[in-house]
């Protein structure tokens, strides 16, 4: 049995929405801390701001916080700014808990800024990635009541198209816009210091939307008690930070992967993050190496992208490399490890589950792999009938622990992703005899073809392999015989090379490496894969496009 939740005490919201749009407590996942001491240890009153922010700054106010190339923040002025931006909130735009404030822009120190005041007023954060259009952004303020958003000044266009659009968006206040009426004029004459409201551990601070590859992004509930759960889980037992660490991240923000990697995690440890707002793969290299960067976040696919520049631009500060976001194919593995010496910490998380639960770590790294069990939490493959699946078969994904999915008003995508206390995650995978988690696909990219069930990832990693390919996507085409072909949507290195010799090649080589019958009978040589905000690869707009017969430059097998 798992330990129930312990109770927060009396909430400190006055506005009570986002928590009367939770999904009902019967169908909540199993919530445990009792697995880790330091979870366990956690109070029934927290303030995430007061435990990040404010202890960090009491403790060593000097010690940079937050940075870019042109300002240097130390935790006392992070604070400062914090507490300032604060009472804006509360003072001038009326702000109370419980309230919900849009958060708008790309990575950098003034976010981090606003994103800590909107903790210590109490209010919750709806963050939006900076790629958003107005459509978007006022479904999201409408969905979740926002009346009120912190934005950017260079991203205001959008924005005040949202509003426009939006039953309840009414104040934007923007940054980085010198001027009356700017958010850095309205700090100028507040005070330094801000009383953080004092909120219950479970009281609602975050409301994180999925990526939205089905239907319209799905909005995810999540507590101050859950982020201190995965500082001391997803942070504490892998990467083991410390304060003389320098983080850097290309997540996005509003994007958990980036929230908890590059501004929660930091904090926690006191070290210093870099925040910038885009990075190209010169841009990145030269980042780590100028700043001297020891903690890297970001995707498999940019660990491709630069691993053939890091010879002429070695990083020699960097110490560790953490994936997630998408899997990470072994090939990409060994050519970073080739390349660098260093190992990357592969991962899975979940917008649902706030971050990673499942992750590689120093020896127990084992490449190809997504990892280990990260401790406090549980995790198991299912079989189709809900129980726990032989060792070495698919199956789906379930993991429970100290967080866990709570969707916002949607009670039929709540009762999907919560099964018997499980969180359902939505990924096939294989556990093998040492309890190792290996990745097969998403549920849905599972490729049924003449009977046989086929890992579509499976199949990427041995194209990825060939020198000639540069990026791939592997997904079902209809077939009036098999029900199913496997397809591979393949990006060249060298696009003068697309023709039926090279997708023979392509064909054979996977035949040499793995089972003939998982090769892929189509290849479609494309520009380049579509991805959402946060770097996932869009199958299903593949597919979608596939179904509709839209594709072109299809080079079929001789069956």
């Amino acid at each position: 049995m798992t330990k129930p939740m312990a109770p927060g005490g009396p909430t400190a919201h006055v506005d009570h929405f986002a928590a009367d749009n939770l999904p009902p407590k019967s169908t909540w996942p199993e919530i445990d801390y009792s697995r880790l001491p330091e979870l366990a240890a956690l109070s029934n009153r927290i303030n995430c701001a007061t435990e990040l922010l404010d202890l960090g700054a009491a403790a060593h106010p000097d010690r940079r916080a937050v940075f870019n190339n042109e300002i240097s923040w130390s935790y006392g002025d992070l604070l400062a700014r914090a507490n300032q931006i604060a009472h804006v909130l509360v003072d001038d735009l009326g702000i109370r808990p419980g309230n919900r404030v849009m958060l708008r822009s790309g990575n950098n120190p003034m976010y981090a800024a606003c994103w800590f005041a909107v903790m210590k007023a109490g209010a919750i954060a709806v963050a939006t990635m900076p790629l958003l259009r107005a459509r978007e952004l006022s479904y999201m303020a409408d969905f979740t009541q926002v009346s009120v958003a912190l934005c950017d000044g260079k991203l205001g266009e959008e924005m005040e198209r949202a509003r426009a659009a939006s039953k309840c968006l009414e104040d934007i206040v923007y940054f980085h816009a010198p001027g009356p009426g700017g958010l850095e004029q309205r700090m100028a004459d507040k005070s330094t210091s801000f009383e953080n409201i004092d909120t219950a551990a479970d009281d609602i601070c975050l409301i994180a939307f999925t990526s939205g590859t089905t239907g319209q992004p799905k909005g995810c509930l999540h507590f101050h008690r859950d982020l201190m759960a995965v500082c001391l889980t997803s942070s504490g037992r892998i990467i083991k930070p410390g304060p003389d660490d320098v983080f850097a991240g290309t997540p996005p923000l509003a994007f958990t992967y980036g929230l908890g990697g590059i501004l929660l995690f930091p904090m926690a440890a006191g070290a210093a993050v870099l925040l910038l707002e885009s990075y190209t793969p010169d841009s990145l290299i030269d980042a780590i190496n100028r700043h001297k960067i020891t903690v890297l976040f970001t995707a498999p696919t940019m660990y491709r992208t630069i691993t053939p520049l890091v010879a002429e631009a070695p990083l020699p500060t960097l110490r560790i490399c953490n994936s997630a976001g998408e899997a990470l194919p072994k090939p990409t593995w060994d050519d970073w490890h080739a390349a660098t010496g260093l190992e990357i910490h592969d991962g899975i998380g979940a917008t649902e589950m706030l971050h990673t639960f499942v992750a590689g770590t120093g020896h127990n790294i084992r490449p190809g792999a997504t990892g280990l069990t990260i401790p406090g939490f549980e995790a198991k493959v299912l079989d189709a009938e809900g129980n726990e699946a032989p060792r070495g078969e698919v199956g789906r994904l379930a993991v429970r622990g100290p967080t866990g999915c709570r969707y916002m008003a949607n009670r039929e995508r709540q009762a999907g992703y919560v099964v018997g206390g499980w969180n359902l995650t939505g990924d096939s995978y294989i556990r093998d005899e040492d309890g190792y988690f290996w990745y097969q696909a998403r549920t849905d990219d599972m490729i049924i073809s003449a009977g046989y069930n086929i890992s579509g990832p499976e199949i990427e990693v041995v194209l990825l392999e060939h020198p000639a390919v540069a990026d791939c996507a592997v997904i079902a085409s209809p077939d009036p015989q098999r029900g199913q072909v496997v397809k591979a949507c393949i990006v060249l290195r060298d696009p003068e090379q697309a023709g039926p010799e090279l997708v023979s090649a392509l064909q054979d080589h996977v035949k040499a490496t793995i089972a003939p019958y998982k090769y892929p009978r189509e290849v479609e040589f494309i520009d380049e894969l579509p991805r959402t905000a946060t770097g996932k690869v869009q199958r299903f707009a593949l597919r979608r496009r596939e179904m509709a017969g839209e594709s072109d430059n299809t080079d079929l097998a001789d069956d």
